[in-house]
């Protein structure tokens, strides 16, 4: 039997450095000025709480909200260590002081009509939290008559001293460039995490909010970065190719094991879902998008650039590579006065428009990354693996689609009268349906394709429960990019080191998730979840199905045996007092959510330290796990196995 350590140090022995300069010293708060903030933040709260009353002033009082978060969550990871820290935080409560005093004096409450940038907020649909971004609007936005829409710059920012705190302060009131003609919103990304995961929601929820509030061309948003903003701009311009008009990437990376000079492949159940972040893997999808790559001279992070050239030019894909000359982890001016060129002429053109785009060449190693331009990949034969769509038309103007590795898809109604899949004969498609939106659906079943009845479509689109969907494909990690809720086991368990163990693994997810992730993980006991919750959210048990009643009567629907003495999964059984199976699955209460078993985020505290290239999936879809107390650490924990679920949720020997 394999044993894998959870640990990061297990890699650092096999030869990996992972070396860093020396942080500047670090100076605590006094416990004074600990006190001054602390009841600070509890008079700000109190405030809002009796404004919230108000049904009038509850749209705006997000965007107070998250400087007093800011300030709170800093304080409880002791981030504010720096000799300018406690100025900086009353910077930031003095805003919310301000929106709050001008709320209570019924005065103008749309702070966002600065000529300077400002912080805004949204509530996040994960867990509930306000996170911030930024927002810098054109010189005329406000005075201009016409009621045009605006191009919308989203930039990516770097890895560094990225909370809360740092960010509201760093762009709070800083000058608008002259020439700007876009609106531009700066991401906070849920801090360090090279916008996976909730980072990634972050970026499409702040987004929908400024559409919200602004006028936006959503035919001209425009995606770039530098540096981990770079990475970012990678995995979201490539995973997503045809929501952006132009994307620049600016260093960052691009795959795992280059980057971290690793050349040793990982187990299966961690190599095979590397695909799903790992940009390397869908360098097609240049074809789909306008692409901007930036790396200084004398930057080992330059390698992100070449890597994807060269997978570019045998696919014959265009990709303009800017090299800066005798530059290290910086733009030079020439450089950056390009790069920002080319995003801006692409800005000018928009999108093209979806009739105009019916040859498209797209791949994705996820139905979670599933949709580019009118088509969408539905189902994989094998999931975590490559499938591919390429598209031509032929001269009758049939839509020809060649795939790999796909067994659904779907097409926009609009695109095309008659299509072919695979060399299949031609299919005939009636034209209109339920309109624009409506698509057809093809599924692939002993190797022919079938486009679906409006009620084979219906069974088809209820069938989540059986098959791997979009949001619905795994792995255990893809759980926390939803609204998902913990819930803990209140009962007399089977197992009391497993209950340890499982409360343990409770307490340091929620404590991650706060730091590493900016949020919370909400957690509700067994006996008070409600149906609206279970309606809403991915349900995160822990415990054994002796102590979570809802672990007990879900638990003959899942893919293991449990008893008293035994946990059986994969054909071995474990001892639970020394064992923990985590898995992800569909929710037998909920079948459109998902079920997870005793496990938050699979890469941990020293995944998040290291680098943002190990922030990918360690179990897979399901794993077992053996932990043993440590006085240091409160446990040490070994991968026993990891597994994949296949494409209909079975496990394949």
């Amino acid at each position: 039997m394999r044993w894998i350590s959870l640990s990061l140090a297990m890699v650092l022995l096999c030869g990996l450095s992972l070396q860093a300069a020396d942080p500047p010293p670090k100076i605590p708060l006094s416990d004074e000025v600990r006190a001054e903030l602390t009841k600070a933040v509890a008079d700000l709260r109190n405030e809002v709480t009796a404004l919230a009353v108000n049904e009038a002033h509850r749209l705006p009082l997000v965007d107070i909200e998250i400087a007093i978060e800011a300030v709170d969550r800093s304080m409880r990871f002791d981030e504010l260590d720096k000799k300018d820290s406690p100025a900086y935080a009353r910077e930031v409560l003095s805003l919310a002081r301000e929106r709050i005093d001008r709320l209570k004096a019924g005065g103008d409450i749309d702070w966002d009509k600065s000529p300077e940038r400002t912080v805004l907020g949204y509530r996040s649909k994960i867990d509930d939290t306000v996170q911030p971004y930024a927002i810098s609007l054109p010189d005329n936005y406000f005075r201009s008559r016409a009621l045009k829409s605006y191009p919308l710059y989203v930039e990516l920012h770097g890895r560094g001293d990225q909370s809360e705190v740092p960010f509201i302060r760093r762009h709070l009131n800083k000058p608008v460039p002259e020439d700007q003609t876009w609106i531009q919103l700066d991401v906070f990304g849920r801090g360090n995490n090279a916008y996976r995961y909730a980072g990634e929601t972050d970026v499409f929820e702040a987004i929908a909010d400024v559409m919200r509030r602004y006028r936006i061309d959503e035919k001209r948003v425009v995606l770039w970065g530098f540096s981990m903003g770079g990475a970012g701009a990678w995995h979201l311009g490539l995973h997503h190719p045809t929501k952006w008009c132009a994307v620049g990437a600016g260093a960052g990376f691009v795959d795992f094991y280059k980057y971290q000079k690793i050349e040793t492949e990982l187990p299966e159940f961690q190599h095979r879902t590397l695909r799903i972040y790992d940009a390397t893997n869908y360098a097609l999808n240049l074809a789909d998008v306008p692409f901007v790559t930036y790396g200084g001279e004398n930057d080992a992070q330059l390698l992100a650039s070449t890597t994807m050239r060269d997978l570019a030019q045998p696919l014959g894909l265009p990709l303009q590579v800017i090299v800066g000359p005798m530059m290290g982890h910086k733009f030079d001016d020439a450089s950056k006065k390009t790069f920002m060129e080319f995003l801006a002429n692409h800005a000018e053109r928009g999108l093209t428009p979806i009739e105009q785009r019916r040859q498209i060449r797209f791949v994705t190693s996820t139905v979670k990354f599933n949709e580019c331009a009118w088509l969408r990949v539905e189902e994989q034969t094998t999931p975590y693996s490559e499938s591919r769509v390429e598209s031509e038309t032929l001269t009758d103007g049939t839509l020809r689609l060649n795939t790999h590795n796909v067994s659904a898809l779907s097409i926009d109604s609009t695109i095309t009268g008659s299509v072919s899949i695979d060399h299949d004969h031609k299919f005939m498609l009636k034209e209109g349906g339920a309109g624009a939106s409506d698509r057809h659906y093809f599924t692939r079943r002993n190797k022919f394709w079938k486009p679906l009845s409006d009620d084979e479509r219906a069974a088809f689109l209820d069938s989540r429960k059986l098959r791997k969907r979009h949001d619905l494909q795994g792995p255990i990690d893809d759980a926390f990019t939803g609204p998902f809720l913990c819930v803990r086991g209140t009962e007399q368990p089977w197992s009391p080191s497993h209950q340890a163990y499982a409360d343990w693994n409770l307490k340091r997810f929620q404590s991650e998730f706060d730091q590493w992730m900016r949020g919370r993980a909400r957690t509700v006991d067994d006996s008070a979840l409600t149906p609206e919750q279970i309606e809403n959210n991915h349900l995160i048990l822990f415990g054994d199905p002796g102590s979570n009643s809802v672990l007990a009567r879900i638990v003959e629907k899942l893919p293991l045996d449990w008893t008293k003495t035994a946990v059986t999964f994969a054909g071995t059984s474990y001892n639970p007092d020394l064992h923990c199976i985590s898995l992800i699955f569909p929710n037998p209460l909920n079948p459109s959510k998902y079920v997870v078993l005793n496990s938050g985020h699979t890469f941990q505290e020293d995944s998040f330290t290291a680098s943002n290239a190990w922030l990918f999936p360690k179990l897979g879809d399901a794993g077992v796990i053996r932990f043993r107390p440590n006085e240091k650490l409160g446990y040490g924990e070994e991968i026993v196995t990891g597994q994949i679920f296949n494409s209909v949720w079975q496990l394949v020997e």
